[in-house]
């Protein structure tokens, strides 16, 4: 634990983990999260200035917060929002299904399982030997 200033009201506090903000300041983010999210189930289809503009949250923390995932765009919105791989416009996240398969396929040839070794065979023939009682 680390103590440190708040990026947005430059107040101390304990740092752990996540965005180094207070916790006054991270509940009052939490809050303009469930603002936004709730505009966007009441008005489907608008774009992000728009609700820019009517929950006054920068645009810049609208994207994070869909690159985070924890927002999705409606299909009509996907053009601002651009994957970070090949530039294709997506609704959520940072890389569109494609880029995401491949990455995923060349994360698992590089870690390939190790192969079992055949048992070797016996190749001497048993029927020869002489066996006991």
């Amino acid at each position: 634990m680390e103590i440190t200033n708040c990026k947005n009201c430059k107040r101390l506090f304990n740092y752990m983990t996540g965005p180094k903000l207070c916790p006054e300041c991270l509940k009052e983010l939490e809050e303009k999260f469930q603002e936004v999210k709730n505009y966007l189930n009441a008005h489907p289809g608008t774009n992000i200035d728009q609700v820019s503009k009517e929950t006054e949250v920068s645009v810049k923390q609208i994207k994070e917060w869909i690159r985070e995932e924890r927002l999705v765009l409606s299909s009509e919105l996907g053009a601002e929002i651009c994957c970070e791989q090949c530039g294709k416009p997506i609704r959520s996240g940072r890389y569109c299904d494609s880029c995401r398969n491949a990455m995923a396929n060349n994360l698992m040839s590089a870690i390939k399982k190790p192969e079992r070794p055949m048992p070797e065979k016996d190749t001497s023939d048993h029927r020869n030997r002489m066996r006991f009682l």
